[in-house]
């Protein structure tokens, strides 16, 4: 039979051999039933003599389990080898421990610094970033009858109206380096005009373009093509007129002019774009866009997205140019390394908040909620198309495009119910993006 000792105050329990398992225990130290019975009656137990312990009753050095284990004085016990040099097995086996723990603890450190690090920096971005954009103020209509207001948007939904702006001047007018106004009477033009409707999953992004030709009421003004809403009254005007015209409520602005939009382009390192078929060139050197993938700068992409007397359907065409870039300059700046970079993140907000401009109602919170709800939606998350046209016809000598108010009247309710999803899959006959790109 082994006997074993317990040194006092709560020592290391050791066998014959010396050695121990690491915890204070032996590893031979965890007796069964038959050695433990082999030591002496249990306290307590018929026959036994209990060890009165310390002074006025205490219990012996080493607390109540080491009491039970020395038993009465005059029982055989081993030499207190405790101390005594462990054996060669023993010691590999202590420093492969050692060195297992010193790896697992290094590597946890770096781990949560490299979290601490892209948390960070991700959160400085969003911070530092979202206030950097140029807000635009004073952007929403004002005095508008409650009848011609539009309902609000569903809960979690959100539609954004995206204008580019030909500014006719050499000066940025919009993003955190504007030198001139976004908006005088007369001098700039709404070529681009998007609805951005954003589900209230935030997985994927619906994008409408409405034709600069549209004829539409504007307030105010009688009838006249879309884009005179913006040169005669800035923002709140052509808010107004697309508010009226489709009873979608717009909860944002986004504004971009051509100064920022080839900016842009040459920021990301240049955009591909795939020609479906061989087209004239009337803009820039002229010539023909060949039939093919074309990879373009700056300038070579302002001339291909403004270009519309050479196309078929000329507006809708130069429609379709245009969400066909935005389509590309999306794939190079939403890559699924943009959000969990931080280099990356701050080169494309870098980018982002010099060109583009918002209204003043998108807070630094809002823009941060809305960049991070998204993270994860991609170009391919994203669906393009024009509002129905009915045809085409030449009023007041001007060429017009005419909307088809019955077939529109089912996109605006899906974008007012935020049901985009079901009527695309249910909606044949829709004018989307990868039908005609030219």
């Amino acid at each position: 039979m082994q006997s074993r000792t317990v040194r006092p105050g709560g020592g290391a329990l050791v066998d014959d051999a010396g050695g121990t398992d690491g915890r204070g225990i032996t590893e031979r130290g965890a007796a069964g039933p038959a050695e433990g019975a082999a030591a002496g009656p249990a306290p307590g137990a018929p026959g036994a003599t209990e060890d009165p312990g310390g002074p006025d009753g205490a219990e012996a050095p080493g607390g109540a389990v080491g009491a039970g284990l020395l038993g009465k004085p005059g029982d055989s016990a081993a030499p207190d080898t405790s101390d005594a040099p462990a054996g060669p097995e023993e010691e590999r086996r202590r420093r492969r421990r050692r060195r297992t723990r010193r790896v697992l603890y290094g590597a946890l450190a770096l781990l949560c610094a490299g979290v601490l690090l892209v948390v960070g920096t991700g959160y400085w971005a969003y911070e530092h970033y979202t206030g950097r954009v140029q807000r635009i103020p004073n952007v929403f209509p004002t005095g508008v009858p409650r009848a011609a207001q539009p309902p609000p948007s569903r809960s979690g939904s959100q539609t954004f109206l995206l204008v580019g702006l030909d500014a006719r001047s050499d000066l940025p007018t919009t993003g955190s380096g504007a030198e001139a106004p976004e908006w005088k009477p007369g001098a700039q033009r709404s070529d681009t005009m998007m609805l951005v409707h954003i589900p209230a999953d935030h997985k994927h992004a619906y994008v409408v373009s409405l034709p600069r030709d549209s004829w539409v009421p504007i307030p105010g003004h009688g009838s006249a093509k879309l884009n005179a809403a913006f040169s005669w009254g800035g923002p709140p005007l052509l808010i107004d007129t697309v508010q009226r015209l489709t009873r979608v409520k717009v909860d944002h602005l986004m504004v971009i002019d051509w100064s920022g939009f080839k900016k842009l382009t040459d920021d990301v390192g240049g955009v591909d774009i795939t020609v479906d078929k061989t087209v004239s060139r009337r803009n820039g050197p002229g010539g023909v866009w060949t039939k093919g993938t074309h990879h373009m700068d700056g300038s070579e992409a302002l001339d291909y997205v403004r270009e519309r007397y050479g196309l078929p359907r000329g507006d809708l065409d130069r429609t379709h140019r245009q969400q066909n870039f935005l389509r590309a300059v999306l794939a190079k700046t939403l890559s699924a390394g943009t959000f969990t970079n931080p280099f990356t993140l701050k080169r494309t907000l870098d980018q982002l908040t010099s060109v583009v401009s918002v209204d003043d109602r998108l807070s630094d919170g809002d823009l941060r909620s809305l960049v991070w709800s998204m993270r994860g939606v991609r170009a391919k998350d994203m669906a393009f198309m024009n509002a129905p046209v009915a045809g085409f016809d030449t009023i007041d000598k001007q060429s017009v495009v005419l909307l088809d108010a019955n077939a529109s009247s089912g996109l605006w309710e899906a974008m007012r119910n935020d049901t985009m999803a079901h009527w695309m899959a249910t909606t044949d006959g829709i004018d989307e993006l990868g039908t005609r790109v030219s």
